[in-house]
C-alpha cells in the first residue's frame, strides 16, 4: 500500500473515531463499487450518513472541501443510491465532508477536524 493510500485510512480513521465521540455508528469504510467509493458511511438514530474524509496540510491554498466538486459530489451520490439500493433503511440519507488539517501528516499531534454536516444535495 503507498503512502498517500495509508496516509488516507489514517484520515478515515481519525474521523471515524471522531464520527463516534458524537454519537454515530459506523456502518462502513471504503466502501466501493463501480460508480464509486464512500470514504465513511455512519448512523445515527435519524441519518444514514454518507461521509467525504479530506486530508490536507493545510488550508492556505483552498479549503479541502473545495476539493469535493460537483463531479466528485455526482459519484458519491450515484454510489451512495448503489449501497442504498442493497440496504434497507429508514434513515434519511445526507452527505458530510470531514476535512482534517494535518500539517505534519501522520506525525501532526493534534490534527484539526472541520465536519461539514449536509455539504451537499
Amino acid at each position: 500500500m503507498g503512502t498517500d493510500k495509508l496516509t488516507g485510512r489514517w484520515g478515515e480513521a481519525l474521523a471515524a473515531d471522531y464520527l463516534r465521540r458524537k454519537r454515530y455508528t459506523l456502518v462502513a469504510a471504503g466502501f466501493s463499487c463501480r460508480m464509486g467509493e464512500i470514504d465513511l458511511i455512519v448512523q445515527n438514530r435519524k441519518y444514514i450518513v454518507f461521509v467525504e474524509v479530506k486530508l490536507r496540510k493545510s488550508d492556505a491554498f483552498a479549503r479541502a472541501a473545495d476539493f469535493v466538486d460537483l463531479r466528485k459530489q455526482a459519484r458519491i451520490k450515484t454510489t451512495a443510491a448503489f449501497w442504498l439500493s442493497r440496504n434497507e433503511t429508514d434513515r434519511q440519507p445526507r452527505f458530510d465532508v470531514i476535512e482534517i488539517y494535518a500539517p505534519e501528516g501522520m506525525a501532526t499531534q493534534k490534527p484539526k477536524i472541520n465536519w461539514i454536516e449536509d455539504a451537499f444535495q
